[in-house]
Formats: C-alpha cells, sequence, structure tokens
C-alpha cells in the first residue's frame, strides 16, 4: 500500500472541495431514498402492523425511518435501560448511538417524535462523514476516479439504506472508516476514540480490533511510532468495556448484554457455513418451491447471497489489499455467521468497506455500469421491503 496519489488534475477542479460535494452527495442520495421510501408506503401494502410511530399517530413519510430495532433505540434514549432477569432486555442494544439520541430529543424538546428525529439527524450525519472518510481511505492507495467510485458503492450496497433510518449502521461505518483511516494514517488519538466508538455501537465491534491492530502495526515504522499505533488500536476494547461496566453497575453481570443477545436466539459459536450451506442446497434443489413456499426463505436467500458474496471477495480483497482489509471481511461475518441466524446479514455486510474498496478499484467502465445498476435495483428492492415492515432487519 504507498502513499497518497496526486490531486485530481486542474480540468476536474470544483470550486466546492471534493469533501464539500461528497457531504451533498451522501445527504441528496438520503434525500432521494427518503422519498422513495415514502412512494413505497403509499402504495404498497403493510406486510405487518408493528404497533408504533414516529408522530403520536401513523405517519406514512416519518413512519419509514424506524421500523424494527427503531423502536428499541427509542426506548432507550428517551427511557434509558432497563435491566430484565432472566428475559429480554435492550441491554442487547449497545450504548452510543441511543445515547446520541437521547441527548439530541432531549435539546429538541424531550417529545417523542423528537427522539426519533434525533436518530435520523444523526445516522444521516453520520453517514455523510464516513462517505468523506472513506474517500480519504481510498486515496491512500487509488486515485481521484476509483475513490469515487469507492463511494457510490459503498452507498448502493444493497443493505445501504440501513445508513439513513433510525439504526445504528451509519454511526458504526463512521467509527470502522474512521478507525481504518486514523490507524493508516498514524493518528493515534484519532485511532483510539474512533474505535471505542465503534465497540460502544454494535456488538460485533470488538471484533473488527484485530485487523485495526495489524493496519497500525502495517503503519507505523519499527519502534516507539508502532508501540503506540498498536496500543492506541487496540484501545477501542474501551468502547465495549465501558458498557460492560455499565452492565455490571446495572445487573451485578458484566455481561448482561450478552445474555439478552442469546434470548433473541442469537447463539454465537456454531459453524459459520452451516447456514450458508443450507440455503445453497435448498436453492440448488427445490429453488422455485424453497422461495415461494417457506416465508422467510427470499429474505433469508438475500441476506446469506449479501453474505456469500462478501465471502467470495476476501481472496481478491487480500491480493489487492493486504490482509488487514481481508481480515475486516472474515472478522466482520463470522459473528453473525456463527450464530445460526440470516437476519441482518445484509447490513453487516454494508459496513465492510474493504468490498466497495476493491469494487471500486476495479478497471472496465462496462463493469462498473452492470455491478452499480445492480447493486441500486437490489437497494431499492430492501429500502421497499424494509419500508413495508418486511423482515430484513
Amino acid at each position: 500500500m504507498g502513499g497518497m496519489p496526486p490531486a485530481p488534475p486542474a480540468s476536474q477542479a470544483s470550486w466546492l472541495p471534493i469533501e464539500s460535494r461528497l457531504v451533498i452527495g451522501a445527504l441528496a442520495l438520503r434525500v432521494f431514498s427518503a422519498l422513495i421510501a415514502f412512494l413505497a408506503n403509499v402504495t404498497l401494502p403493510t406486510h405487518v402492523d408493528q404497533r408504533y410511530s414516529v408522530l403520536e399517530r401513523p405517519h406514512a413519510f416519518w413512519d419509514t425511518f424506524a421500523r424494527y430495532d427503531s423502536g428499541w433505540y427509542h426506548g432507550i434514549a428517551s427511557q434509558g435501560y432497563a435491566y430484565v432477569e432472566g428475559g429480554r432486555s435492550n441491554l442487547a442494544f449497545f450504548p452510543l448511538y441511543p445515547t446520541l439520541m437521547g441527548w439530541g430529543g432531549r435539546l429538541l424538546g424531550g417529545h417523542q417524535s423528537d427522539f426519533y428525529f434525533a436518530g435520523i439527524v444523526i445516522s444521516w450525519v453520520a453517514f455523510a462523514l464516513a462517505m468523506v472518510c472513506l474517500y480519504r481511505l481510498a486515496r491512500l492507495d487509488m486515485a481521484h476516479a476509483p475513490a469515487v467510485r469507492t463511494v457510490l458503492y459503498a452507498s448502493v450496497f444493497p443493505g445501504a439504506y440501513f445508513f439513513g433510518v433510525v439504526y445504528s449502521e451509519g454511526l458504526f461505518l463512521l467509527g470502522l472508516v474512521g478507525a481504518a483511516l486514523a490507524a493508516r494514517e498514524r493518528r493515534w488519538v484519532w485511532s483510539a476514540v474512533a474505535g471505542a466508538a465503534m465497540t460502544a455501537t454494535r456488538v460485533n465491534g470488538v471484533m473488527f480490533v484485530p485487523a485495526l491492530v495489524w493496519l497500525a502495526w502495517r503503519a507505523n515504522p519499527p519502534g516507539r511510532e508502532r508501540v503506540l499505533g498498536v496500543l492506541a488500536a487496540a484501545s477501542a476494547v474501551g468502547g465495549i468495556g465501558g458498557y460492560c461496566v455499565y452492565n455490571y453497575v446495572l445487573s451485578g453481570d458484566p455481561l448482561a448484554w450478552y445474555a439478552s443477545i442469546e434470548r433473541w436466539g442469537y447463539h454465537p459459536g456454531g459453524n459459520p457455513a452451516s447456514g450458508l450451506l443450507a440455503i445453497a442446497r435448498a436453492l440448488a434443489s427445490r429453488p422455485y418451491q424453497f422461495l415461494s413456499t417457506e416465508a422467510m426463505a427470499p429474505y433469508d436467500t438475500m441476506n446469506a447471497l449479501s453474505a456469500t458474496a462478501a465471502l467470495a471477495l476476501i481472496p481478491l480483497v487480500w491480493r489487492r489489499f493486504g490482509v488487514g482489509y481481508a481480515a475486516v471481511i472474515v472478522l466482520g461475518l463470522v459473528l453473525p455467521l456463527s450464530s445460526g441466524q440470516f437476519e441482518g446479514l445484509g447490513r453487516y455486510v454494508a459496513v465492510l468497506f474493504p468490498l466497495p474498496l476493491y469494487l471500486g478499484s476495479l478497471a472496465g467502465e462496462t463493469r462498473h455500469v452492470v455491478l452499480i445498476s445492480a447493486a441500486a435495483m437490489l437497494y431499492a428492492l430492501g429500502l421497499v421491503l424494509f419500508t413495508n415492515v418486511h423482515p430484513l432487519f
């Protein structure tokens, strides 16, 4: 991996810096996605009634931002955590995103809708900043044009619609990409802060710490700087560590969050390949019957195909960018794949930034037209299904 390539030629210059244009483009995409979701909500039937709304009564536009886990985040933001001994509790949801929602919601007035509005703002701003960080990270290895393509791929990944709703994905992506960028640019304080934010945002954030440590090891010369870089990257465990302390104070068990996750049917530690192989066998032996008669088959297949595509790209990412970026993909998928559940795999794949980096680095205009068009169609399909409360979450 070399240094940052030269800036684009003068003919490509603009009166706005590239960072500003990326922010504007990211926010414009979020607006367009919100309009598509609204149209889907008013033209297609809702799959199930989730029994909560952003406002005090159902609203066809605002409710598209709040589906499934959004209600849990709202509950934490507005009322805090509550330990339920022997049952499901909101401790399963890591604290940074709902904490920021709580601060923002109270700043806006503290009404029910204010916490949801704060969540939307946090998701949108985090996504826009993550795209800027991703561009800068890409520029460490490639020229301007493929770096912009990288941002485009990350924006239209099939699960990327989660970056614009009341979910923690946008904030998590910002923490992960920011930590990787800081590690490679040898910004130790930012590496520690971004990494801790990442592990305080989502449970599988801690899985990425070894990859960040490796990136810091490779980025720093031997000696004191390498030690400081590795320590900064490793200090990302402070986020999850702090949450464990909070769990202990609240419940007497530092891993109460883990017990709560298990009560949702997640049991990490199984064979990570077994679920994908089961889907593959069903699709190979009875595809039509499987997809048309089993209620969860279409959704499980979409999630499984996302994970399978990511796994297939690992050797290519390794060869192009090295073991650190390949490890990001492996470590990002091994925990959810070993849990015996397909749900969430699409959004877990969407934050694996080496995937858009690799795709953006490819040559050939026709290839990008096909890949980006296919990704955008799957993005739209997922957005519409999620908006109408189908089990893609």
